[in-house]
């Protein structure tokens, strides 16, 4: 009996104890982070926290929420999961002081959502979004001895490199390159990435960077360029690396270039030097279309003031843009300092660079010119060239932090240049019925010394209140142009019923002498309205003093050059005084930018001529209003529509009352009673970004019309009394109608699970409608053309890479003058690859297809293939030299060939350009950086 009862109160009392040990819980509410929906049916486990072994699991009620009893004291994790949701874990304890556990509302964050915000990780990728920075570590992509940036870019999401080295991120192509935040070599990408090793690379960071006026305020003015900025690993700041290389080929052909960099802590010295007439002008993709140093032509300041710049002349001259017309022989080095200081107060960027370009060649040009419905001239033309330039140019960027609250930035550079031009024409032009209109034979002989300087300041200041800023910048720019050359047109004009023939000679000797000064000066005062509201005054200043002096002498005897011609000399003085005054109001909140408002500009412009006495002036209102809106759907996807008005003064060479008679076939007079046109432009983008799948999706769209445009007036003479037969004269008015242009497309882009391909569409249409007057008689051009194109890449590193990219274009436009359009189609293709062979041996090709239809004008069709190979075999542990043998043009079909028309004029071309050769090339890269060469 005693063991009875002895048996029942034991059993009671561990009954009591575990009943008490089982008297644990917890309870809560599944919801939507942002919607705060509530989610139904949701798993909810509880785990061990020393082991992660499940102790109990449940589902959520509809109403999100769930309650788990008959737990035991301890510690535990709580894990919630949800389709397409991120997993929501946190550890929680259970004792007898706190026997249940309420975590009331827990928020859950969609995957979609938290990879916009958060940082991204795999076994081959690690990106960071910060704001509107990706973040890309370079050490989680695997790159060979001796690779470039070049190569470590092809490898990141969102990024694409061709194979002249241009870059494309998110579908826009990549503008700027920074290394450490600080420009290198000025303003060509190429020379950072195609050079600069990958091992050296720390972080890459692609943004869109805004102007130095936008990044001072925190306003955004709309102005944004597309950048990457390289930078190094600490322990890869001290050392040097570089590469040299020579080649040779069949026919002459040769390359050669030398790269050395030193870097030592905050400082970076580097020197090129490249040579060669296989057609590259330089280290990088841009420096074909950069050679020249600028515009030489007459510069517009911000408002439309007008000036004289160095380069403008009345015969032809050449400001070294290489476009693959002729055979070029290129000579170009560099160099470039940068260093910091005071704690980073202070800061140097300085660059420069020195360079020659030869080319020679032929050109034949077709023509058709309908100058009226009933006239017709065609026109076939012959000319052998030979251009030549020298450039020097200086630059320096000086910035210094004044202290916590203003800073200054000083600026200075210098172009120096001299450019050579021979040029011999032999032309003959016939009318619709096939009769002889004139023969021309014309010889230009030109040379022009160009100097150009420019300075300026920016001052920034910040106030104690927030968003309350001042900014002053101030710049001056000097150019001075000297031209000298001669001129000889023999012009045969023909007319029949009776035949006769008449001969027109002219043999002078040009001089050109242009300066200007322009000193600009402009204040920007931002003040807070709000919280989210400021306005942004600004006030500017400008004085441009200008002088043109141009004479043309006839000879007194044989060779001598004394008699000025009257007729085709002036000397002309313009002054341009300026003031601009404007506001801009701008709300920020949230993803919303809006701003808008306007400038307007009083300018006074005086024009003397020197020859005569004769004054000419003017008074103008220029307006310029703005509008801008940008709505940032998320951190990687938004929009933005932009408005921008502005008011176009005639050049001086459309008012000079002068001819110029550089080609005495078509001779140009200037209009003084021109007034100003007015442009209206609106664009719109779209732009979003996937990070997870790679996805990139970009709309864009531009339109512009125009008021009182300023427009061409030509008349052809082809009556039997004229001097010339067949000349045509031109003069600029204004009419009385709106022109006006487009152009918008479509980017889409991703990688795909088969074989990791990353495929991208483009769609791009562009079009224009304009007006002149022919003979008196009012002709509309219009243009439109539409080229959809498909691209397919795989890169895979040191295995192979393949790039394929190709479309149909369809094109449609005439002239109302015409009694033909000007319709047809094409199709272009590129393509590239490259594999790794075992040996150290690789393969590399890629081939450019064009096709383009016979119109109505041009009877035949013209087709070609460039195809291009290389082989290339590597040595040493680091891959350090190497041997190349490349054929260029293998198929040898690389002719020179343009079509295109213009207002009544359709135009051909076939010219010299360079063919097929091979080129044996030898590689040498040493690198002695932060430890030396990497290690296999």
């Amino acid at each position: 009996m005693r063991s009875t009862l002895s048996l029942c109160l034991f059993i009671s009392l561990f009954s009591l104890s575990v009943s008490a040990q089982s008297n644990y819980a917890v309870k809560g509410v599944i919801a939507d982070s942002v919607e705060h929906a509530k989610l139904g049916n949701a798993s909810v486990a509880v785990l061990e926290a020393k082991d992660s072994i499940l102790v109990k699991f449940t589902r959520t009620a509809e109403n999100g929420s769930f309650s788990l009893t008959g737990l035991t004291k301890g510690k535990f994790i709580l894990l919630v999961s949800y389709p397409d949701y991120a997993d929501y874990v946190e550890p929680f304890s259970l004792d007898s002081l706190k026997p249940e556990h309420r975590f009331g509302n827990i928020n859950m964050n969609l995957k979609s959502r938290l990879l916009q915000e958060v940082i991204v990780k795999g076994t081959a990728a690690q990106i960071k979004i910060k704001g509107d920075t990706t973040e890309f570590n370079a050490r989680a992509f695997v790159t060979q001895p001796n690779a470039k940036v070049e190569d470590l870019l092809k490898q990141l999401p969102g990024i694409q490199v061709d194979k002249d080295g241009k870059i494309t991120a998110q579908g826009e192509t990549v503008n700027k390159v920074l290394v450490d935040g600080e420009e290198f070599f000025g303003d060509d990408p190429t020379l950072v990435t195609k050079n600069l090793r990958a091992d050296m690379v720390d972080k890459v960071q692609l943004y869109d960077k805004k102007s130095d006026q936008a990044t001072f305020t925190g306003i955004d003015d709309g102005q944004r360029t597309k950048t990457l900025n390289i930078k190094l690993k600490e322990d890869k700041k001290n050392g040097y690396f570089g590469k040299a290389d020579v080649g040779a080929g069949n026919d002459g052909y040769y390359q050669g270039q030398v790269l050395f960099n030193r870097f030592k802590g905050k400082q970076k010295f580097s020197v090129y030097g490249t040579v060669g007439n296989d057609g590259k002008t330089g280290l990088g993709w841009q420096d074909s279309q950069k050679y020249g140093g600028g515009s030489d032509n007459v510069q517009v300041v911000d408002d439309g003031v007008m000036f004289f710049s160095g380069g403008g002349d009345d015969l032809d001259s050449w400001n070294g843009n290489y476009d693959g017309k002729g055979i070029p022989i290129a000579r170009t080095g560099g160099a470039h300092y940068d260093t910091k200081w005071n704690s980073d107060k202070e800061s140097l960027n300085g660059n420069y660079k020195i360079g020659s370009l030869t080319v020679d060649g032929t050109d034949n040009n077709i023509s058709q010119n309908n100058y009226s419905l009933t006239g017709v001239q065609n026109t076939n033309s012959d000319q052998k060239y030979h251009n030549y330039l020298f450039r020097q140019k200086l630059d320096a960027t000086y910035k210094l932090k004044i202290d916590t609250t203003s800073d200054l930035k000083l600026y200075a550079d210098g172009t120096s240049k001299n450019s050579q031009t021979l040029s011999d024409y032999h032309s003959s032009t016939t009318d619709g019925d096939g009769n002889l209109v004139n023969n021309n034979i014309r010889k230009v002989k030109n040379n022009v010394d160009t100097k150009i300087f420019d300075i300026s300041a920016f001052y920034t200041k910040k106030f104690k209140k927030k968003g309350r800023t001042f900014s002053w910048n101030i710049s001056e720019s000097y150019n001075e142009s000297t031209a000298k050359g001669n001129l000889y047109s023999d012009i045969t004009s023909y007319t029949y019923n009776p035949n006769t023939s008449h001969d027109s000679i002219v043999d002078q000797y040009k001089t050109n002498d242009l300066k200007s000064s322009v000193l600009n000066s402009s204040m920007t005062y931002t003040e807070p309205l709000s919280k989210f509201t400021s306005v942004i005054f600004n006030y500017g200043l400008g004085i441009a003093n200008s002088s043109a002096d141009r004479k043309s002498f006839n000879q007194s005897s044989p060779g001598v050059y004394n008699v000025l011609d009257n007729t085709y000399s002036n000397d002309y003085k313009l002054n341009d005084l300026s003031n601009q005054g404007g506001a801009v109001v701008n709300y920020k909140r949230g993803k919303v930018t809006f701003n808008f408002g306007s400038k307007v500009t009083f300018v006074n412009f005086d024009q003397t001529n020197l020859y005569t006495g004769d004054e000419f002036k003017r008074t103008f209102v220029n307006w310029a209003p703005q509008a801008f809106i940008r709505y940032d759907i998320t951190k990687q996807s938004g929009f933005n529509i932009n408005y921008n008005g502005r008011t176009t003064q005639p050049t001086v060479d459309q008012i000079q009352p002068v001819l110029v008679n550089s080609d005495p076939l078509n001779i140009v007079l200037g209009n003084p009673n021109l007034t100003p046109s007015f442009t209206n432009n609106f664009r719109i983008n779209y732009h979003s970004y996937k990070v997870l799948t790679d996805q990139y999706l970009g709309i864009y769209g531009n339109f512009s019309f125009i008021t009182n445009p300023i427009v061409n007036s030509s008349v052809t003479d082809t009556s039997a009394t004229a001097i010339i037969r067949g000349r045509t004269t031109t003069q600029y008015i204004n009419l009385d109608k709106k022109p006006y242009n487009y152009y918008g497309g479509l980017y889409f882009g991703r990688k795909i699970p088969l074989g990791g391909l990353q495929i991208g569409l483009n769609l791009n249409a562009n079009g224009s409608k304009n007006y002149n007057l022919s003979n008196n008689q009012l002709n509309i051009i219009t243009s439109n053309s539409y080229s959809p194109s498909l691209q397919v890449s795989r890169y895979a590193e040191k295995k192979f890479n393949v790039n394929f990219n190709f479309g149909p274009t369809y094109t449609t436009g005439g002239s109302s003058l015409q009694k033909t359009s000007n319709n047809g189609h094409g199709f272009q293709g590129y393509g590239e690859f490259g594999v790794y062979l075992p040996g150290k041996f690789q393969i590399s090709s890629d081939a450019n297809y064009q096709y383009t239809s016979k119109t109505q004008t041009f009877p035949t069709d013209f087709s070609r293939v460039l195809w291009n190979a290389k082989i290339t075999k590597s040595f040493t542990k680091e891959e350090s030299f190497k041997l190349s043998l490349a054929c260029n043009d293998i198929l040898n079909q690389n002719s020179g060939f343009d079509r295109g028309s213009s207002g009544t004029l359709i135009t051909q071309d076939r010219y010299t350009t360079i063919k097929r050769f091979f080129l044996v090339e030898f590689i040498w890269e040493f690198n002695h950086v932060g430890g030396g060469a990497p290690k296999k």
